[in-house]
């Protein structure tokens, strides 16, 4: 990953002193891993500064990031052989997560 803009990581600054913890996910080494508490999104600098989301945030199972599909009537968080279902409450929960993400991602002067 390329050096990290002041702005950047003024982002990064204020996302943590709200509750999101910075991780790094192997796969995705060119992207800013955000967690806070079961959920997680990666971030993708954009260049000049500030971030863009990568993917869907997602739950985070084992610590590993999961793809939401949905199966035989159901949607489900999975990674590899483990699921877990994408009950109502999870999806707000999921919701209120990117809602506050994109909040904290805005630029601020």
């Amino acid at each position: 990953m390329n050096e990290l803009s002041p702005q950047q990581v003024a982002i990064l600054e204020r996302l943590i002193s709200k509750g999101y913890v910075a991780v790094a996910f192997p796969l995705y080494a060119n992207a800013v891993g955000i967690r806070k508490g079961s959920y997680a999104a990666l971030l993708d600098p954009i260049p000049g500064g500030g971030f863009r989301l990568f993917g869907e945030p997602c739950l985070l199972l084992d610590g590993n990031l999961t793809v939401r599909v949905r199966d035989q009537g159901k949607s489900w968080f999975i990674w590899k052989k483990q699921r877990m279902e994408a009950t109502v409450e999870r999806l707000s929960e999921l919701d209120q997560f990117v809602a506050a993400l994109k909040i904290l991602l805005e630029p601020h002067p």
